[in-house]
């Protein structure tokens, strides 16, 4: 091997190295910056700022509901005063949507729960089970940072305009629907949830 040749290809490896030392691209930066949804409720309007640079995983997911349409017509069935509110999973009759499959659980993403902050719910027990149901924090849920059953609870987000209804969401009548408790007497609806 020539010495010319040794040298082009130090110099093609070096070029390579420098290559991958660059600065993100455009595209990587856009995908990391917030992303702003509207959820329209029948008791009001929020708007939250998802964080996709911590939460990547959650965040497509819980875009890739809302952008099919999955959301709308579901309902905050669970309201827990002093803890949070919960929806995306059901429809006003307390029917389970059939969802995608479960995500990884991103809960050690140095997001917290609290308050006015959006998170997955999941089944207890089982840390990777979240599909499409959400909860918001009513008020600083440390617990809910902790390695309860091997894991916690993912932030992807915060309410940044709306806690207000947020707030009256929280206010409504509770009763008992068949196995599920804290459940709105009347329907709080989730009308749709749109990027802005």
């Amino acid at each position: 091997m020539s010495f010319s040749n040794v040298l082009a290809g130090l110099l093609f490896c070096f070029t390579l190295l420098i290559s991958g030392c660059a600065s993100p691209s455009a595209s990587d930066k856009a995908a990391a910056e917030p992303v702003k949804v509207l959820m329209e409720t029948s008791m009001g309007n929020i708007v939250l700022e998802l964080d996709p640079e911590h939460a990547p995983v959650t965040v497509e997911n819980f875009l890739a509901y809302a952008d099919s349409g999955f959301y709308d017509g579901t309902i905050i069935h669970r309201v827990v005063p002093g803890f949070v509110i919960q929806g995306g999973g059901h429809d006003v009759n307390m029917n389970l949507k059939k969802t995608s499959p479960p995500i990884i659980n991103e809960w050690q993403n140095g997001l917290k729960n609290v308050r006015g902050t959006i998170a997955m719910a999941r089944e207890g027990g089982q840390a990777d089970s979240a599909t499409s149901q959400f909860f918001i924090n009513l008020v600083d849920n440390p617990r809910l940072d902790l390695p309860r059953d091997g894991s916690g609870y993912a932030v992807f987000g915060k309410v940044i305009n709306g806690m207000d209804v947020v707030d009256a969401i929280a206010a409504v009548n509770t009763t008992t629907h068949g196995e599920y408790e804290n459940v709105p007497v009347e329907p709080v609806i989730v009308k749709h949830v749109r990027r802005l």
